[in-house]
Formats: C-alpha cells, structure tokens, sequence
C-alpha cells in the first residue's frame, strides 16, 4: 500500500486530521490498533474550547455537535461555604460546550466512513521505519494474522502515550518533560440529571471535588484520591456520601441529587511534554507528545489544536513540496502546549490537597482573590475557554 500521509491511531486526533486533509485534497490511510467500537466507547474528556467548536463547523462536523451540545457561559469555584460564578462570555467573549469525546469520535468516525476513509481496525506489531528518510513506512499485521507495510511520504502518530511513534524517535533527538501529581481521580458515570447548570470545581479540606455533565440525563463527577486507590473500596454509597459532602450539599439550600452509577475508574494525574513533536518525516500531534491533568479541561482541545496546525502544513508539504509549514509545526504547536499544561497545572495544584498546611493557604489565596479580581477571572477564563489556534 501507498498513501501521501500515513496515520497511526483512529481517536480524534488521526480521524480529524484525516479528516482535515481530505477537505485539502490529500488522501491517508488510517492504522489503529483497537476496534472502531472500542474507540467510539472510550470515555474521556468532555468540555469543547470554543476554537474546537468553530473547527469543527467549519469543517462539516459540527451538526449534531449543534443540536445535542450544551453551551456553558463559565464554571463555578467554590470552597466551603462559598460558591463564585466566572462567566467567560462576559469576562472574554467566549464559551465552552459541554459535548464528550465519545460523540466527538462517533461523528468523526460516520464522516470518514461516509467518506471512504482507508482505516485498518484492530491491527498489530505497529512500527514505524525510515522516519530519517524521504521513505518512510509503517508496518503492521492485519487482522487476518497478514503482515503489511504502508509506504508513505509522512507518518503521523496519534496512538497516544503508548504508542510506537512516540518511541521512535531517538532519545539523542528529544527531551521530556514529566510530572506526577501525588493524587489521582475516581470518575463516575450517573445515569442521574445535573445538580447544577455549569461545572462545579470544589476545593475541600477531604480533597478536590468536581460535578460535570454529559447530557441533560447523565452526570459526570469526580473524587480526589490517593494514587493506587482500589476502586473495589469505594462503593457507590461511599462516592456519593463524599460528592455531598465536597460539593456542599444543603450550602445555601443547594442539594446534590445523586442516582445509579454506570461507570467508575480510577485515573492517575501526570503532565507530559516531548519535543520536538516532528524528527524527520515523523509528526507527532496530541497524546503521543504530551499529557495534561484533566483538571483544566484541555486533553482533547489540545490534540484538535495540533491537528489544526499538521493538516495545512502537510497539504502544503504534499501538493506543493512547501516545507515552511511542516517546519514550524513543532514550535508553532509547543507554544500551546506549554501554555496550557501551565494552566493544568495551576488549576491542579490550587485545588487539590496535598496534606501541607502551607500549601492550603496559599490555595484559599488564590481562589479568594479569583472572586475578587476581574483580572484573575479573565485570566483563567481566556486559558479556560481557549486560546487561538496557533497562539
């Protein structure tokens, strides 16, 4: 097999750009090691920066994004006895939506399938080869047990943190960057209405608390919890006894409703950055080069961010044998990077506990100055809502 750009990895992020360089006239062929079915159910992030959502409109994608979406005008923070709105269409002009990565996916995946889309489901032994040369390919064993090798003019990883592109490139060529924090997330799924009409972000002596939402039915919600937590400890009661008791319930005649849980998991809290994102005719784009805390909501934003930048700058390396795009993605795309895994990581640390009396106090600081400076809510509501692609 042939193609101009070869993709390892059918998230988001390689069926976007897929997506982005059929748009330019560029074909690809998709590799990814799991199922369709099994990316489509893999939950994961769910606010939309508002350069995600343009993207994804001008791009054709956005229809039931449109429809089933919920526009949040901010979020809340809050502490004991104390609970601050940030708006950020007031405070920046601009909004988050409320639309999982899940139904991102599944519309991305009916687009590409409408569209013809080579995709290679459910392979194995993916390894990327040549990647120093103007011949780079990628092989990999196909369902049937059949080796194959997809010859390209790039590759592009998109297989995550535990893929092989991000390994294929030497360790004399990159550097990395990595903190884990000394807490995790217990996440639950609730088939049970929202408590509240935008996320709730709890700073609690217990530790941090957060009350999302994926529909007008379900609920997404979020414990602090050491790392190696046994989910088996934690029984559904358990969960939402510490939920009220974190969020506030019965604060000022606020209540949390709780219901049937669907879904928990346990999620450790690391950030990651490797540079470059590009060595040779290998590009890197989302969580192949970096991962952030989910606490500022910028996982899946990111990964669209770098698509955004690799999609014209391969079209323009493809059609016209123009490198300046493909050149600059590297630092173009890290200086997003950088700045929102800042941002994940002030928001980790202002609102998690970390057993230091010192610490705490600096935390309240900061949240009781964010309620009282409009500057300190702009700040985190441009950061939170999204920068410009390319900042």
């Amino acid at each position: 097999m042939r193609t101009p750009v070869a993709i390892v990895g059918a998230g988001p992020a390689g069926l976007l750009l897929s997506h982005l360089l059929d748009l330019a006239g560029v074909e690809s062929v998709i590799v990814e090691a799991r199922s369709r079915e099994y990316v489509e159910a893999r939950i994961r992030a769910g606010i939309l920066e508002q350069s995600t959502v343009d993207l994804l409109r001008e791009a054709g994608l956005a229809e039931r994004l449109d429809r089933e979406g919920d526009e949040h005008r901010g979020i809340y923070l809050q502490w004991p006895e104390e609970r601050h709105h940030l708006d950020f269409v007031d405070l920046v002009g601009r909004s988050v939506t409320v639309y999982g990565q899940t139904e991102v996916t599944k519309d991305l995946g009916k687009a590409r399938a409408a569209a013809g889309q080579r995709i290679h489901y459910e392979v194995s032994d993916t390894a990327v080869h040549d990647i120093e040369t103007d011949s780079p390919y990628v092989t990999f064993t196909d369902p049937d047990g059949t080796p194959q090798r997809l010859d390209a003019d790039v590759v592009v990883g998109c297989d995550g943190s535990f893929g092989p592109c991000r390994a294929a490139i030497p360790e004399a060529a990159k550097q990395t960057w990595e903190r884990t924090y000394p807490y995790s997330w217990l996440g639950v799924l609730a088939d049970v209405a929202p408590s509240t009409d935008e996320l709730i972000y709890a700073w609690h002596p217990d530790g941090f608390a957060m009350h999302s939402m994926r529909s007008a039915t379900v609920s997404r919600l979020y414990l602090q919890v050491p790392n190696g937590t046994d989910i088996g400890t934690w029984s559904d009661d358990r969960i939402w006894d510490a939920l009220a008791t974190r969020l506030g319930h019965g604060q000022h005649g606020w209540t949390l409703t709780s219901g049937p849980i669907t879904d928990k998991s346990v999620l450790p809290m690391r950030s990651f950055v490797q540079q470059p994102m590009r060595h040779g005719r290998l590009f890197l784009a989302g969580d192949a080069a970096h991962i952030v805390p989910p606490t500022g909501a910028k996982g899946l934003n990111l990964a669209v961010a770098d698509v955004a930048l690799l999609a014209p700058a391969l079209a323009a390396f493809s059609r016209d044998k123009n490198c300046a795009l493909a050149d600059a993605y590297s630092d173009t795309a890290l200086r997003r990077v950088w700045r929102c895994t800042h941002f994940s990581w002030w928001m980790t640390t202002m609102l998690h506990q970390s057993e230091d009396p010192f610490d705490r106090q600096l935390q309240l600081s900061q949240l009781r100055w964010l309620a009282r400076s409009e500057a300190g809510r702009a700040g985190l509501a441009e950061n939170y809502a999204g920068l410009p692609i390319g900042f």
